[in-house]
């Protein structure tokens, strides 16, 4: 049974070369990995339980609405693009998609409205 493929054209790979910008910016991403990953801070933990999940919950919120931030603003461009390429499905998801970053965005204070 004969090969599909010849050895000698399997072992003729070779890599891509890199552009100088592309060095650069990958440096730059290696440093910044690099510094978030490997620095070590020292956390002290307070007295009173009930500050550690309070400071835990501001954290956690914190993340969340830098989230909904990111997703209202993809909402923003869709509506935008959509409007521009009059397409009304595109439009339907766009005003879906920024009304989700809205409620992602504000979602400590409606909890807070809910809870009371």
């Amino acid at each position: 049974m004969k090969k599909l493929i010849k050895k000698s054209e399997r072992l003729n790979t070779r890599r891509e070369p890199m552009s100088k910008k592309t060095k650069a910016l990958f440096s730059v991403f290696a440093a910044i990995v690099f510094t978030l990953c490997c620095t070590s801070i020292t956390a002290f933990a307070a007295g009173d339980p009930i500050s550690v999940v309070n400071n835990l919950s501001t954290f956690i919120f914190g993340l969340i609405r830098a989230i909904g931030l990111i997703i209202l603003g993809f909402g923003i461009v869709q509506v935008g693009l959509s409007l521009k390429s009059h397409d009304p499905s595109q439009r339907a998801n766009g005003l879906l998609t920024l009304a989700g970053g809205v409620v992602i965005t504000f979602a400590k204070e409606i909890l807070n409205l809910i809870t009371g």
